[in-house]
């Protein structure tokens, strides 16, 4: 196993790919109002409504939020992922798992838990955001780790 430098490296490009790769995901497919307005709504999930009335300040809260969650989640795979594979025993599986983990945690616990509260969903924004979700966070995850990991 690499050491703890390396474990950590290793995390922040992760964090920083999989944050920017949904950020990119989410103004192709998912959002027609731009990047301001997706991260004013990030940052809404702490600042409540008054978000959207602000100015670069919020967007760069909006930022450092959407990267966060991208870190803790690449982290959390990153330490995980001997037991997603012991488990699931082939890395695609362990992305598609990870994917739809990620999309329960963030949709389900996240947003309904923070200033945004709970937003009804369509089967056709569940199924985008999961596909999303699989090609931003899941594969990128599994595929850098699995390679990082042997």
């Amino acid at each position: 196993m690499e050491n703890k430098k390396q474990a950590v490296t290793t995390i922040i490009w992760i964090g920083l790919l999989t944050g920017t790769l949904d950020a990119i995901a989410a103004l192709i497919w998912g959002h027609k109002t731009g990047p301001v307005v997706i991260f004013k709504y990030i940052a809404s999930g702490v600042f409540g409504k008054a978000a959207f009335a602000g100015g670069a300040g919020i967007v760069l809260w909006g930022i450092l939020f959407h990267y966060l969650i991208a870190f803790s989640f690449s982290a959390v795979f990153f330490l995980m992922y001997p037991s997603f594979i012991s488990t699931l025993k082939n890395k695609y599986v362990a992305a598609i798992a990870f994917a739809m983990i990620t999309w329960v945690i963030t949709n389900l616990i996240i947003v309904p838990l923070s200033q945004i509260g709970w937003q009804p969903m369509a089967l056709k924004g569940i199924l985008i955001g999961f596909g999303i979700l699989i090609l931003t966070i899941g594969l990128p995850n599994a595929l850098i780790t699995d390679k990082v990991r042997k």
